[in-house]
């Protein structure tokens, strides 16, 4: 708890520096996060009709709403507070975890990727650490360690470093198939005193993030790991209105193939990012950069109160 509170001393000395303002935004929404690998908690409100939406979801980041304060014109601001996921929870996750969450007004993912490395530096430097840093593409991570394309390797070259590990290949996706070998292999293969930073992903794992042209087409992403974690998922963000609502519409239609709940989109978000300018933005988790910190492998550690005995 005493290492927590420095941390978020020296979160607020790092963007006062910087003039990043702190912000505040709301925990329940009427939109919901349509990404079909995560899971959203909902509520239901009591209170007279009037007052909008009867349910309401747990936010699963604060991206929507600070999405809309830049579109105000608030410029560069960060928000240090909880977000909900519902599902797994254990030694590497917790349904209730504490997101670091900024924008940079009129920059993109590779300069954002500087800025949080170099956060990620002073907080190794609270417990006398540091790091080296390794920067790649998501490209050159693949062919460097597995020799694999994973722009155009087949389906049967993607599984066939996985054909240890039993895995119920139904329905997966050529992208689900990356993600196996990034948590399966490349991820744990990760040295402890490294932080490396991959950027430039395959245009179909966009999520919010703009698509560069090029042979082939990469989204404007990058994550940022310390050792074998993943810390933070930062983007040059997204600005087209249409193009959004068409990404919600496929998390959607793929959550109806799943046999999941569709959820509402935030249409306060889509109005908005008309007026929203050029930025990049990236999410950090401080309960894992904790665990880095102290050495712990078991999330659990780093909350006063954990899920089960919360």
């Amino acid at each position: 708890m005493h290492l927590r509170a420095r941390l978020y001393t020296l979160i607020r000395a790092f963007f006062a520096e910087r003039h990043v303002l702190e912000v505040e935004t709301p925990m329940l929404s009427e939109a919901g996060n349509t990404e079909p690998n995560i899971e959203s908690f909902s509520t239901m409100f009591s209170g007279h009709a009037d007052a909008g939406a009867r349910e309401r979801w747990l936010r699963t980041s604060p991206e929507f709403p600070l999405k809309r304060l830049l579109a105000a014109g608030v410029g560069d601001c960060y928000e240090l507070g909880r977000v909900f996921r519902n599902g797994e929870a254990g030694q590497r996750h917790n349904p209730e975890f504490t997101m670091l969450e900024w924008y940079r007004v009129g920059i993109d993912h590779r300069r954002l990727m500087t800025e949080a490395s170099d956060l990620v530096h002073a907080a190794l430097a609270l417990v006398g650490r540091s790091a080296h840093v390794v920067e790649r593409t998501y490209r050159e991570w693949f062919t460097a360690e597995l020799g694999i394309d994973p722009f155009c390797a087949s389906i049967e070259a993607l599984q066939a470093p996985l054909a240890e590990f039993r895995i119920d290949a139904q329905s997966l996706s050529r992208d689900d198939w990356l993600d196996l070998l990034i948590t399966h292999h490349l991820q744990p293969a990760l040295s402890r005193d490294h932080v490396t930073l991959i950027h430039d992903f395959p245009a179909t794992q966009c999520a919010l993030a703009k698509i560069r042209d090029g042979d082939p087409p990469v989204a404007e992403r990058f994550e940022l790991y310390l050792g074998p974690y993943e810390l933070a998922n930062g983007y040059h963000e997204l600005t087209d209105a249409a193009e959004q609502r068409a990404r919600f519409e496929r998390d959607n239609a793929r959550r109806r193939a799943r046999g999941q709940r569709e959820l509402p989109v935030d249409e306060r978000l889509l109005a908005a990012l008309q007026d929203m300018p050029p930025c990049a933005g990236v999410a950090l988790g401080i309960d894992r950069l904790l665990m880095c910190l102290a050495g712990s492998d078991d999330i659990r550690e780093m909350i006063a109160f954990p899920f089960a005995n919360a």
